[in-house]
């Protein structure tokens, strides 16, 4: 199983921006953090990081020939990016939507995702071991286990 783990922008940021909000872990630390659990479930990831929206597209379209599913922090583009929501309703692999903050507590703006309901799943809220959810809860989608406690 391969699962493409994709950050948007400003995620190359994590540890220094904002730490109250996102907290003090980078985003090389999420990536090991990932790879455990990784390691754990047998599953082989891969990390991409972008601050543009057109590679992302480019990204989820390649990732439908290579990947079994995609975990998906698109940044600020979750509350606009309609782009970004035709391109993951265009492949046919399954994608988590991950927020390290719980955006349905943040500003007005940051509480409307466009691309939930393309999506099978959100997790939010969680810091960054929300990624380590994604994971979980993707794994088991794959697998057709249902999702995980």
């Amino acid at each position: 199983m391969r699962i493409l783990v994709l950050n948007g922008p400003n995620l190359n940021l994590l540890g220094k921006r904002e730490p109250e909000v996102y907290g003090k872990t980078t985003l090389d630390e999420v990536e090991s953090l990932l790879e455990s659990r990784a390691d754990e479930l047998g599953v082989e990831l891969e990390f991409e990081q972008t601050n543009h929206e057109g590679v992302i597209i480019d990204l989820l379209h390649e990732a439908m020939d290579d990947f079994d599913g995609v975990i998906l922090n698109a940044g600020a583009y979750t509350h606009y990016s309609y782009a970004i929501r035709d391109a993951i309703a265009a492949i046919d692999i399954p994608v988590v939507e991950m927020h390290i903050s719980d955006i349905s507590r943040r500003e007005e703006f940051r509480r409307i995702s466009v691309l939930s309901d393309v999506c099978i799943h959100m997790v939010s809220g969680e810091g960054v071991s929300g990624y380590v959810t994604a994971l979980d809860y993707l794994y088991c989608a794959l697998k057709g286990e249902g999702e995980t406690e």
